[in-house]
């Protein structure tokens, strides 16, 4: 076995994709160690399992940032190196026809609350940083200063749905509500959309007549703890790769798409 990775975790709630992580690294499943747990919710029960496990844990209180800048926009400090015109013109989170004072704030407030979280993350130098559960979506100011390496991908999340369908923050319900007849998981690198970056692994199960959303979740999740963790494994074994794509259909059109490659184990 090669140098362990270091694994930086973000959540919002119970975080147990966090504790399928934690198990795997102290079991040798994922020759990693968590260096910390952080989130934007200071009531997520997830940051006990960190506690629990001797993990350093932060929060960055998202909901209080937005408040403060709602009732003084003009009170709120923003980094000394945040360029709104530099992040608007990497977004994908909205589109072109958005609110353009919606899309300030937003893009504000999260760049304010993200420039916070990097100072927290700071103290813990890592390899990858994975999102088990971290319900919010991040502008280019944070992606930017975490894949300081060009071409290396160090973000993953695990959505609950097979992308590009069903993105958002209720993957599960939106494929049960369609009439889906297979569900299953994602899990991607981060990239400045909504669940938009390269695909690394899916996993899928069936959806009966007799299921309801409470039972495909639980199939979900029980996926989803599989396949996250086979995906950091990935990553700690040195096995991916993000390339892009080109082929030319009979028309001439010339199709390109983003692939992660994995490669054979050495």
């Amino acid at each position: 076995m090669g140098k362990k990775i270091s694994i930086g975790a973000l959540i919002s709630g119970g975080g147990t994709n966090l504790q399928a992580i934690i198990d795997a690294c102290e079991s040798g499943m994922i020759d990693g160690k968590m260096v910390f747990v952080g989130s934007d919710n200071p009531d997520a029960r997830g940051l006990e399992r960190g506690v629990k496990h001797k993990i350093p844990t932060f929060v960055v209180n998202y909901k209080s940032i937005i408040q403060d800048y709602k009732k003084e926009p003009e009170q709120v400090i923003l980094p000394d190196d945040f360029d709104l015109n530099d992040i608007l013109s990497k977004q994908h989170l909205f589109s072109d026809n958005a609110a353009t004072e919606k899309v300030k704030s937003f893009i504000t407030t999260r760049a304010v609350a993200e420039a916070k979280l990097l100072e927290e993350m700071k103290s813990y130098p890592f390899d990858l940083l994975v999102l088990a559960g971290f319900m919010r979506n991040f502008t280019p100011y944070f992606i930017d200063r975490v894949n300081t390496d060009p071409g290396v991908q160090r973000i993953m999340n695990i959505h609950p749905a097979l992308l590009p369908s069903f993105p958002g923050v209720d993957g599960y319900g939106d494929t049960f509500r369609y009439g889906c007849k297979v569900g299953g998981c994602t899990v991607h690198f981060v990239d400045y959309g909504e669940d938009s970056g390269p695909i690394i692994g899916q996993k899928a199960f069936q959806i009966n007549e007799d299921d309801t959303l409470d039972s495909i979740k639980e199939k979900g999740l029980k996926l989803e703890w599989d396949l996250y963790t086979k995906c950091i494994q990935l990553v700690a074994q040195g096995r991916l790769k993000t390339v892009k794509m080109s082929y030319t259909l009979k028309n001439g059109k010339i199709l390109q798409r983003t692939v992660v490659k994995i490669a054979q184990p050495a």
